[in-house]
């Protein structure tokens, strides 16, 4: 596996909330990554695939759900990061690579 597809394999998805439109008109965008990922190969997936300059980077856990199954508790969800990443004043990512 090459360096740029390890990359494109960080990301998992972009998230869409209300409180995160609200963020991206300050420049601030917010991602769903791998839980393995740190600061500097979610700025460096992301300079990568979107060819955007990102100034910052802050990272928390998402947690996953605790559901009740049949046969006691549950979780659901994927084991993964948020990762909200600031842009360089002037950039967006609408520009993809």
């Amino acid at each position: 596996m090459n360096a740029t597809n390890s990359l494109k394999d960080i990301i998992i998805k972009p998230l869409m909330t209300e409180k995160v439109v609200s963020a991206e008109q300050q420049g601030k965008h917010t991602f769903l990554v791998r839980h393995t990922a740190n600061k500097i190969t979610v700025r460096k997936a992301i300079e990568n695939i979107y060819g955007v300059k990102v100034k910052d980077v802050n990272i928390m856990p998402h947690r996953q759900k605790k559901v009740m199954r049949r046969f006691g508790q549950g979780i659901k969800g994927i084991r993964a990061k948020k990762a909200i990443v600031t842009l360089v004043k002037g950039e967006s990512l609408k520009k993809s690579k």
